[in-house]
Formats: C-alpha cells, sequence, structure tokens
C-alpha cells in the first residue's frame, strides 16, 4: 500500500507481509488503485524498510527461522518506488484513453504488477496496426509501437558498443518498411542492414533489409567490388564529383581531417575565386603544379593552412568512388526510388572504416536530397504539387555530425530543429550521446537507449525528461543484451522493453519474409541428404 509520496518523485509503496523485495524488479510495471483514480506507472527503486531504527545495529538470531518471519513484514519490510504516469479508465472497454498523471494516489492505496489488458490499454496491440518490439520485464505481453508517431519526429537509437544497438535498429527499420508510414534512407556504415548483417554473437548470419523486404528495397553502393566478393548484386552504384562538395562539406570534416579553422574556411575563398562547381577540382590541380604558395598569397591565407586542406582532400582522389567531375546526381537517383515508395540503403564497403568518407557522403546527399525535399514541401504548399513522402535518414556515429561546434552548421542539426516541416526526420545511432549536441538531442522525439555506463551519457539521453532522476536507476540497472529503456514522443509513458528476437520467426512475420521454397528445399536436403 502508498505510505508516502510525491507529484515530483512518486509515491513510496509498502510492500504486504507475504511479498519479498526479490520478485519485484525496476522497470516492472505497476497499477494502483486511489479512491478516485486507477493509475499506472513504473517501478524505479525498490528497497528495506524498518520501523525500529534499532534493527539496523542489533544482530538478530539469523539461525532462528521463528523470529524472522514475525519480524518480516511488522518491524522489517519491503518498500518499492513507483512512478505513477497515467491515470486508466476504471472499467475495461470505455471510449475514455488513458491521460497523464497529475496527481496521485491517496495514502493506503493498493498496488498492484499490471495485467496484460491494462499494458494493452496504455500501448495498444497489433490488432490496431501497431508494431511488436518486444515485451515489459518479467511479461510475455507484447508491448507494441505506433509507428505513426514514431515517425513523426526524429529519433535516437543509444547504448554503449556491444549492447545490440544494430539489431534494435534493424527491428525498427523492419517496423517502418512493413507499416508504410514513410521511406527510409540508411547510410550503412558497415554493410548491416540490405543484404544481410552478422550476429558475432552467435557467429551467424541474419537477413537484411533487402532479403525481408525485396522490391521495397533498393541498395547503392559505394564499393561495387565490395559487393561482388559478397556474391550481392545491387541496384546502383554511386559516383560523386569534386563539383558535389561544398565548403559547409570541408567544416564537418575538420576533426575528423585534422584541419584548422583557417584551412576549413580556405574553402570559402576558393569557391569564390574558382566558382561553385570547379573549386576544388582547380585547387587539386594548383596543388599538383606546385603553385600553393601563389595562391595562398592571392588568397591572403596562410600557405601552411592551404597546403593541409590539399593534403587532406587529395586522399579522396584515391577513392573510387569520387571523381574530378560527375554528371550524374546520385541525390536525384536516390528521390527517384524514395518516391516510389522503395527504401534506399547505402552500403559503403570498405570505405565504411574511413571516417571522413562516411562523414562526407552522408552530409553531401542529404544536404542535395533536403534541398529538393523543401522544394517539393513548398511547391505543394503551392498547389503546384504534391507533398513529398515522408523520409526517415537513418546515421550511425551521430555525434560525428552533431556535435556543438558543427551541428548549427550541418544539414543533420537543421533537420533536427525543424521537427518534419519538410516531411524529413532522422534516426540517429550513437554510443556517445554526450557527443551531441543539447539542443538538437532535446529535439530526438522518441529515444531508445541500451546500456550506457558514462554518466554525462546517461545525463544526456534523459536529458529533458520528466521524471529523468528517478529513470537513472532504471537505465543504469539494464541488462546488458537485449533490453532497452524507450521514451518519448512514440510512447504514453517510459518503458523498460526486452527486444523480441531477430530471427527466423521474425523472419515468418514479414510477408515474404521467410525462406523461399527453393531454400526451404536446400535446408532439408542438408539435413537429410538427397
Amino acid at each position: 500500500m502508498v505510505i508516502e509520496g510525491s507529484v515530483a518523485n512518486g509515491v513510496e509503496v509498502r510492500l504486504d507481509p507475504g511479498v519479498s523485495v526479490e520478485q519485484i524488479k525496476v522497470g516492472t510495471f505497476i497499477t494502483i488503485q486511489g479512491t478516485g483514480n486507477r493509475f499506472f506507472g513504473v517501478v524505479t527503486d525498490v528497497g528495506l524498510g524498518s520501523t525500529d531504527p534499532r534493527l539496523k545495529y542489533t544482530p538478530l538470531p539469523v539461525d532462528d527461522s521463528f523470529v524472522l518471519q514475525a519480524l518480516q513484514g511488522t518491524i522489517a519490510f519491503g518498500t518499492v518506488s513507483i512512478l505513477p504516469q497515467l491515470t486508466m479508465p476504471d472499467v475495461l472497454g470505455d471510449d475514455l484513453r488513458p491521460a497523464a498523471a497529475k496527481s496521485i494516489p491517496s495514502h493506503f492505496s493498493r498496488s498492484f504488477i499490471a495485467s496484460q489488458q491494462d499494458v494493452e490499454m496504455v500501448f495498444g496491440g497489433e490488432a490496431d496496426g501497431n508494431f511488436w518490439i518486444g515485451s515489459p520485464l518479467d511479461m510475455e505481453t507484447k508491448l507494441c509501437l505506433d509507428l505513426g508517431e514514431l515517425v513523426k519526429r526524429s529519433m535516437g537509437v543509444f547504448g554503449k558498443s556491444g549492447t545490440g544497438k544494430t539489431f534494435l535498429t534493424r527491428l525498427l527499420l523492419a517496423g517502418i518498411l512493413q507499416s508504410g508510414q514513410s521511406s527510409s534512407l540508411i547510410f550503412d556504415m558497415h554493410s548491416e542492414y540490405g543484404w544481410q548483417g552478422q550476429d558475432t554473437d552467435k557467429g551467424v548470419t541474419v537477413k537484411g533489409l533487402k532479403q525481408l523486404f525485396g522490391a521495397k528495397v533498393s541498395t547503392f553502393t559505394l564499393d561495387e567490388e565490395h559487393s561482388r566478393r559478397r556474391g550481392l548484386s545491387t541496384d546502383e552504384t554511386v559516383q560523386l564529383g569534386f563539383n558535389h562538395i561544398e565548403p559547409q562539406d570541408i567544416e564537418l570534416l575538420r576533426e575528423s581531417l585534422n584541419l584548422s579553422e583557417v584551412a576549413a574556411s580556405a574553402a570559402y575563398n576558393l569557391r569564390e575565386k574558382y566558382g561553385e562547381e570547379s573549386w576544388l577540382e582547380e585547387f587539386l590541380a594548383a596543388g599538383r603544379g606546385g603553385s600553393l604558395l601563389e595562391l595562398a598569397e592571392e588568397l591572403q591565407v596562410n600557405a601552411g593552412a592551404l597546403r593541409a586542406l590539399y593534403n587532406r582532400m587529395g586522399r579522396f582522389t584515391r577513392h573510387g568512388f569520387m571523381v574530378e567531375h560527375s554528371r550524374v546526381d546520385t541525390a536525384s537517383r536516390i528521390i527517384e526510388h524514395l518516391e516510389r515508395g522503395q527504401h534506399v540503403v547505402l552500403e559503403f564497403g570498405r570505405y565504411g572504416d574511413d571516417e571522413a568518407a562516411y562523414i562526407l557522403v552522408s552530409n553531401l546527399l542529404t544536404r542535395r536530397i533536403h534541398r529538393k525535399y523543401v522544394e517539393a514541401k513548398e511547391s505543394a504548399v503551392g498547389g503546384a504539387g504534391k507533398e513529398p513522402r515522408p523520409l526517415v535518414i537513418v546515421i550511425e556515429e551521430a555525434h560525428k555530425f552533431l556535435s556543438p561546434s558543427v551541428a548549427s552548421q550541418t544539414i543533420f542539426g537543421i533537420i533536427a530543429r525543424e521537427l518534419r516541416k519538410y516531411n524529413v526526420t532522422l534516426m540517429v545511432i550513437d554510443q556517445r550521446p554526450s557527443g551531441i549536441d543539447s539542443e538538437v538531442l532535446s529535439q530526438v522525439g522518441t529515444r531508445f537507449s541500451c546500456l550506457l555506463d558514462n554518466e554525462r551519457d546517461i545525463d544526456a539521453v534523459l536529458s529533458g525528461t520528466p521524471g529523468s532522476r528517478a529513470l537513472r536507476s532504471v537505465l543504469s540497472r539494464l541488462e546488458s543484451k537485449q533490453q532497452a529503456l524507450v521514451f518519448g514522443h512514440a510512447l504514453p509513458l517510459p518503458v523498460v522493453v526486452r527486444i523480441r528476437e531477430y530471427g527466423p520467426k521474425f523472419y515468418e512475420t514479414i510477408q515474404g519474409g521467410g525462406d523461399s521454397e527453393e531454400e526451404k528445399k536446400r535446408k532439408v536436403e542438408e539435413l537429410f541428404g538427397g
């Protein structure tokens, strides 16, 4: 029963004598029957209490079971801290929906473990068109997400290395594809989302989005040779020209390329001299011709800084996907696929380990795609065209794009702050959320946080979240695999989820996602011979 509490900190519940604290876990859903309302909340802490302070200092005969049994539940008892966040209709089936709790239950109110019906009333079910992402702790109930609400704002997947961020991301993307709520553009750093990915713990491969959804997914690649070695065919091979690179891209690459502010700013001087289309091509030609010193004097730029810029940018000439001048507009080709309702996975192949290449390509293409979305949206508002299809752009190592020093300048920072103004949102994946600008992070509507053990990262993920103090203990106690704290715009309250398995059983839930008849036949022959 409830013994004390406040709206800000939640309520404390004293356990009945027959209930052991060992049965209650942080993150468990609880309902509390108040005098006039029924509350729905989550356990944020479990503790021990006593009515006699001497119990703490006076040794007890631990081998006397009669004495211990007499004390348990009376003088010594268990307590549970609960954060009530919703008020619930008293009768299932009422048209009333759960609403945000603006009060707390009164003294002596009784509390109970939430039932499956309670959970479905709060989060909805698959029958309502929602996506099953996993189960609450110690429950087999399907916990579902409203994907329509999820894609309305940017989202983030966080967690330290090895906690299952990639599997969770793949699961969310499969849900978005299945729902048809939006298209997605995935900048696939390590080729994990297209045809297949790796389960390093089990040492097996898992199906990627292309295997599950077939023609709904288009795969682009920067490294055709890498795809060929894996025995995979791609829809298009990407080539980018130096004429596509803008000075803003150089600003974003400062940290990765170890450029000074002077060197990065020199790109603007070069554009002014040579023009928007040819500034980088002409600059590299000048460097090869040995005239950098004269160029530095002409532009009134430090010669050492200009030399550093030349050396760093020269490395991109060795990348097979870069050419001096490209007439192919890759951004337009990607948009054509997106407008057809397809989803695009851009695989980086061997270039995925090159941080600068990943940042350059992702920023360059996103900026051009966003520009076209702005034009399409404005035309639609003016009655001269149709609304662009909603788009979720997926980036890994998000702090490289959204750090405080560059977030205000990058296209990703702009998209995050626009809140889907032009039908574009982000899915950011990162193991260091503290490296992301706080203003940008505040615009991430729904957050999926696997285990984090760095205090700054925990503070960053929970920043701006009601009840963040109580949620800290929940987040720090997650298991290292297959658990996540999910909270924000797409959910009525924070919840610890045991993420469902991404494997054969999941494939069967995707139309056409199971093994083909040929694959089934091959497995039978492999098992029984023939």
